[in-house]
């Protein structure tokens, strides 16, 4: 959804006050690229799993079963964290489905009341 122009105006606003108050931290935030951010998680994530398989073989090796069920779930947790990072840094799952739904006129998505509004409308006109 985009903004308005109140919004806008105010979000431009803020940017230069920002960037007026502090260049050199406005500069950095401004040319980062998020997809290193997503890469630091999956560098996480891969110690995270270290960590859950270390867990996981103490506990069978000193059958401790509450530590071996410990490094399972940091393990899966670490694998689900790590999946979602990669997704994220290569854009996969961001865009929508190559069919749209039905009943779509506009190129852009529609809002959830906007989708109950036309299905009222169309409703309404029906009978």
């Amino acid at each position: 959804m985009p903004l308005s122009e109140h919004e806008q105006r105010l979000l431009d606003q803020i940017e230069q006050a920002l960037y007026a108050e502090d260049p050199k931290w406005a500069n950095s935030v401004r040319t980062r690229d998020p997809r290193n951010h997503y890469k630091r998680r999956l560098v996480k994530a891969w110690i995270g799993f270290a960590l859950g398989v270390v867990m996981l073989m103490v506990g069978v090796v000193a059958a401790q079963i509450p530590l071996g069920a410990a490094g399972f779930v940091v393990m899966l947790a670490a694998c689900l964290w790590g999946l979602s990072s990669w997704m994220r840094m290569n854009g996969i799952g961001d865009s929508p489905s190559a069919a749209p739904p039905r009943g779509r006129r506009s190129g852009r998505k529609q809002s959830f009341m906007e989708r109950m509004e036309e299905r009222w409308r169309r409703r309404r006109d029906e009978h």
